[in-house]
């Protein structure tokens, strides 16, 4: 029989489950509300029911047990994978014990990872970077993450938290970050940063754009030239082979991504972007509970 694992990927609004076997296969996905407010004993024993919910489908008992399962969370983890450091969507959650608390509670081993962390090594386990074995995802939604993949391996760094990319500096004057910076990627290429500076919704935005709007199809020019400064400093430190943009700002990624992709060109000498590929997602929201699954994969190996 196979091993199956239970990727999960915490979110402020709702909180999905995918339960995999070790090809890949999701073969039992659901999506539940986030409890609110969204505390460490709620949200720990929403996913505890949920599970316990999973356990029992015919449809997975027939297939094998679970073995394992891996979690998304909306910050930084500590480096072992095991305490959420911090998550400011969620309520009261700080140096939470998420990993420790749910292995008590279903017995099974857990591993947690950073949410864009989990997209990432989604992306490269079944996704657009699948054929790639240096990457970075950027996840362009309510903030910015990343997700770093050197050798074919998640890199967190020796405290857990590296990866941060919607946090690098674009301009030293800029608007304030919630880190503490000012002017950071995340300030003008986010959801935030869309309404902020237009007063729509990115999608509202899009397709006035599509429409022909003037001002709508100037904006998101410019955004494309914005993402395309933020992506050349990581370009110069990185050289991936491809650059994976998701999150829900990507869904209009054709009215700006031929824009960064010029100004990439301009701003990076040719051997530190030669071969390079910018891509959409391939997993779309999916990718969260993908990676999560991927990590249990390998937490049990």
């Amino acid at each position: 029989m196979n091993s199956l694992v239970i990727g999960i990927d915490i979110g402020g609004t709702s909180i999905k489950f995918g339960c995999f076997s070790q090809d890949g296969v999701c073969h039992k996905s659901l999506t539940v509300p986030t409890p609110q407010p969204a505390t460490p004993k709620a949200v720990i024993d929403v996913i505890e029911e949920t599970i316990s919910v999973l356990r029992k489908e015919p449809q997975l008992e027939n297939l094998g047990l679970i073995q394992g399962i891996g979690i998304g969370v909306p910050g930084p983890v500590d480096p072992k994978g095991k305490t959420s450091i911090i998550a400011i969507n969620l309520t009261d959650w700080q140096d939470v014990h998420l990993a420790e608390s749910l292995e008590k509670k279903t017995g099974l081993p857990v591993i947690l990872a950073n949410d864009a962390n989990c997209a990432g090594v989604g992306e490269a386990w079944l996704g657009a970077g699948s054929q790639f074995k240096n990457m970075i995802m950027l996840t362009l939604g309510t903030g910015v993450g990343g997700a770093i993949i050197l050798d074919g391996q998640l890199f967190v760094g020796h405290t857990g938290t590296a990866g941060e990319l919607g946090l690098i500096t674009l301009n030293p004057d800029g608007p304030k970050c919630n880190s503490g910076n000012n002017g950071s990627l995340e300030q003008y290429v986010s959801v935030q940063a869309v309404r902020r500076d237009t007063g729509k919704e990115p999608l509202e935005l899009a397709n006035l754009a599509l429409a022909g709007d003037k001002f709508a199809l100037e904006y998101w020019q410019n955004y494309g030239k914005l993402l395309g400064a933020g992506l050349a400093s990581l370009i110069y430190i990185l050289t991936p082979e491809a650059i994976i943009i998701g999150g829900g700002i990507s869904a209009g990624s054709e009215l700006f991504l031929p824009t960064t992709k010029a100004e990439i060109e301009r701003r990076v000498i040719f051997s530190s972007q030669w071969g390079l590929q910018l891509l959409t997602t391939k997993l779309g929201n999916q990718a969260g509970i993908v990676g999560a699954a991927k990590l249990a994969l390998m937490n049990n190996e």
